[in-house]
């Protein structure tokens, strides 16, 4: 969505990797697993020093490696929530946590994140939606109104889609006048339906951010 120059320009300011990530990358890279990549890791990490988070709810988590960049700002006295109905998926995060010295402030949950979320009370500084795209507007609707105020909701894969089919920002920017073509199999649809949602609610400012696959931003006001 940008140069190389800046391309390049943000992989030099990420914050440094280490050995796990590394590892994480690796088997992302050997098993075809679509992982968030150094720019969003970074833009994650970020919002969870901005709001001083310790208090972490992932709606997806894979094998971790999401959280596993937003770990060390946590802190050891902060909780990072993760939910994922593959359970050997969930045992390999809990592996590469446990070798990252971060198993202290990580909740390991096995099952649906809408199902898991709903025994949580909150409040939560930091809510990554990144689950199925169809399901992002109900994931919102079941955290919203556990985000502390000051708190961020993120939503990942928003301005680019790879899978098949997928879409571009510009059939987004298109989309969004003059609504998803009726034959589209994308997720296009439920991105919209999900920045509209956002956008609209009055408890909640939204800006997007363009690292990755692109980012909707929505801080509760």
């Amino acid at each position: 969505m940008h140069t190389d120059a800046v391309d390049r320009l943000l992989s030099t300011t990420s914050p440094e990797t280490d050995e796990v990530l590394d590892e994480m990358e690796a088997q992302a890279d050997r098993e075809g697993f679509p992982t968030i990549g150094h720019e969003v890791g970074a833009a994650l990490r970020l919002c969870a020093r901005l709001t001083d988070a310790d208090s972490v709810f992932e709606l997806g988590s894979g094998f971790g490696y999401s959280a596993y960049w937003m770990a060390p700002a946590v802190g050891p006295d902060g909780e990072i929530v993760l939910t994922e109905v593959d359970e050997d998926e969930l045992d390999q995060a809990r592996a590469y946590f446990e070798r990252g010295g971060y198993a202290d402030r990580a909740v390991f949950e096995h099952g649906d994140a809408l199902d898991v979320v709903a025994e949580y009370d909150g409040p939560f500084d930091l809510v990554l939606v990144d689950h199925q795209n169809e399901r992002y507007v109900e994931g919102f609707e079941a955290v919203r109104e556990k985000v502390a105020p000051g708190g961020v909701v993120v939503a990942d894969n928003v301005l680019h889609s790879s899978g098949d089919p997928g879409f571009e920002p510009e059939d987004l920017e298109r989309a969004l006048e003059d609504g998803p073509p009726e034959d589209d199999e994308s997720s296009l649809a439920s991105i919209i339906d999900y920045y509209r949602r956002v956008h609209d609610d009055p408890d909640f400012e939204t800006t997007t951010v363009p690292v990755g696959e692109g980012l909707f931003v929505s801080v509760r006001v």
